[in-house]
């Protein structure tokens, strides 16, 4: 049996939070790599774009700062494979520049996949797996503690990219992506006070956060929040090197982990 495409990184048997970091790999299995149109050069590129580069690093280091382990839910294949994120049928409004999914367009509306492509097969070898174990990593939370707070680690780049829908709003260094039924009040103002409410914005340039859908909108001890951290404040675009201000903002992650924990 094949490895998992994702890994469960157990945290403390208290802690209620998961750190969900699904877009920090670039790897992409060689059957996946058959069915992209892009040479070798221009996927380089274009995972430079895509990735949320440094992102499992900095859930890894704020793991390890806080009181209390969080758990880690990361993907280990780039979201050029699937994006777990996404809704798996016409709800996804990111089918508009072909992002479902799984992709058929790149960063710059070029085409990565063929716009007749199947995408049935990956849905089922890597969505739909991923899915299910995410919603049983969340299931075990509330199971363990009563509660389960989902902390979705991303980064976006300082600049907007074509397949941005919404890229003419604000691009402050720290995005909050909410959702009105799983974002309580308590749970932003945590994220304003870890990560200093100057620099914070709320919904722009992306909205949203991660929740499995057998728990979205139905149930309340399932909240969730998305960071987005902007790619200049911590490391060289596109996909260079970490700089120093990542340590800052594992520090500040580890703030928050340790506040809705308790």
């Amino acid at each position: 049996m094949s490895r998992p495409s994702f890994d469960l990184l157990p945290g403390d048997d208290d802690s209620p939070v998961i750190l969900h970091v699904p877009h920090s790999s670039r790897e992409i299995p060689a059957d996946v790599r058959t069915g992209i149109v892009l040479d070798d050069e221009a996927l380089e590129r274009e995972l430079d774009h895509i990735v949320d580069a440094h992102t499992e690093r900095i859930a890894a280091e704020a793991a390890g700062l806080a009181r209390l382990t969080p758990w880690r839910f990361v993907n280990r294949l780039s979201r050029l494979v699937v994006d777990p994120e996404r809704f798996p049928d016409e709800r996804e409004e990111m089918l508009a520049v072909g992002m479902g999914a799984v992709y058929t367009r790149t960063t710059h509306r070029e085409v990565l996949r063929p716009a007749d492509s199947d995408p049935e097969p990956l849905i089922e070898r890597y969505f739909r797996p991923y899915a299910r174990a995410m919603t049983e990593a969340v299931a075990a939370r509330l199971a363990a503690t009563g509660r389960a707070v989902i902390i979705d680690v991303h980064s976006y780049p300082s600049e907007p990219l074509p397949y941005e829908l919404h890229g003419d709003g604000p691009r402050p260094p720290v995005c909050l992506g909410t959702d009105a039924s799983h974002t309580p009040p308590e749970l932003l103002a945590a994220a304003r006070a870890a990560f200093g409410a100057e620099g914070i914005g709320l919904d722009s340039p992306f909205s949203g956060t991660y929740v499995p859908l057998e728990f979205h909108g139905t149930d309340p001890r399932v909240s969730a929040l998305m960071v987005e951290i902007r790619r200049d404040t911590y490391m060289t675009e596109p996909g260079g090197p970490a700089g120093p201000g990542l340590e800052r903002l594992a520090g500040a992650l580890a703030a928050l982990v340790d506040a809705v924990a308790r």
